[in-house]
């Protein structure tokens, strides 16, 4: 889907009687996205980001920080972040990562296809309503 590979720890399990968690395959399309989104909002540093993921998505995008660091040394590489020195509030020295210019292209472009992606899924009947919302029919 975006040319990134790696093993995210989290997924669906066919074991797992409630279905909590994504497939592999869900989890390579949506990290970059997810990790792009919340560096669009301010710059992070890598733990931070482990931090935000986990929380901003209920645990769902629980990646840590095997998954997270590849994934942001991959983006790096293809031009979508840049990275900064800086003192975090402790006064620790830690790497922010930052959108580029050709990452907030590239994310524009991301999130187009996703809302395409789930607007042809709605289509089909597929909800996209989030828990506790009525679904849109």
């Amino acid at each position: 889907m975006c040319g990134i590979v790696y093993e995210p720890r989290v997924g669906y399990s066919e074991d797992e009687e409630d279905g909590v968690g994504l497939d592999r395959e869900w989890m390579r399309g949506a990290a970059p996205l997810a990790v792009m989104t919340l560096l669009e909002r301010q710059a992070m540093y890598g733990y931070q980001l482990v931090e935000a993921l986990e929380r901003g998505s209920g645990g769902l995008l629980d990646m840590g920080q095997s998954t997270v660091y590849p994934l942001l040394y991959n983006l790096e590489n293809r031009g979508f972040l840049r990275t900064e020195w800086d003192r975090a509030p402790t006064g620790r020295r830690r790497k922010y990562y930052h959108l580029t210019r050709a990452g907030i292209r590239w994310l524009e472009s991301q999130k187009g296809q996703w809302a395409t992606l789930v607007e042809a899924l709605g289509r089909l009947g597929i909800s996209h309503a989030a828990p506790g919302e009525e679904a849109l029919s």
